[in-house]
């Protein structure tokens, strides 16, 4: 049976708030785009800590990808796909927030697993911004891409990033699991329940020093 690692919202809110000076000082994004359905609530959670006195606030965008299948059984493990399937996207003819020339964009997930969701990501919109790019013409400011999950699991990976992006650090999980299922909140039916699991995982992994490791 695979292990399971359940994360409460209050454990979910001081994740975002412990990486948010790191974010505002080094990554100065001006621009989310969360990742649904698992970066929807860190991306708002977030959002609150990254806020600047006489700043508005910084928009959040969403698109939709999927790369788990349900299993046929009980419990909230899911099977991994092999595609990532496209949902939902941003919609560049009627927003004009979704401008993505010259930003500094964080994209916000709640969980880096095989990676392969977060390298479809960067590799489509990158597309988006060379698409832009060449509409306008002439020499267009840089976009930068930023990344921010919840959780990372220690495990070998089947996507990758830009190396650039490795290189200057433009990558942060707030803390990192082993290969754990880790089990949200915001998928839980009976919440009572999950917090009782959390609690008893928690006090379960202090007392064997296995807890994540924070970053």
């Amino acid at each position: 049976m695979v292990e399971r690692k359940y994360i409460t919202y209050n454990q979910v809110h001081k994740l975002c708030q412990n990486a948010a000076p790191k974010i505002l000082d080094e990554f100065k994004p001006n621009l989310m785009i969360a990742i649904g359905g698992g970066g929807y609530v860190p991306a708002r959670i977030l959002r609150s800590f990254l806020k600047t006195p006489g700043s508005p606030n910084i928009p959040i965008q969403a698109i939709g990808l999927s790369l788990y299948e349900k299993l046929a059984k009980e419990g909230p493990e899911e099977e991994i796909g092999t595609k990532v399937t496209r949902t939902q996207w941003l919609d560049f003819t009627s927003l004009s927030n979704t401008d993505l020339i010259g930003k500094n964009i964080l994209i916000v997930d709640e969980v880096d697993d095989t990676r392969t969701t977060l390298q479809y990501a960067v590799q489509e919109l990158s597309k988006d911004v060379q698409l832009q790019a060449e509409k306008l013409g002439g020499n267009q400011p840089k976009t930068n891409f930023f990344i921010f999950v919840l959780h990372n699991k220690d495990k070998t990976k089947g996507g990758k990033l830009p190396e650039e992006m490795v290189k200057e650090g433009r990558y942060l999980a707030a803390e990192t699991v082993g290969d754990v299922w880790c089990c949200y909140p915001w998928e839980a039916i009976d919440i009572d329940e999950h917090d009782q699991l959390a609690a008893a995982g928690e006090a379960t992994a202090q007392k064997n020093g296995t807890n994540g490791t924070n970053h």
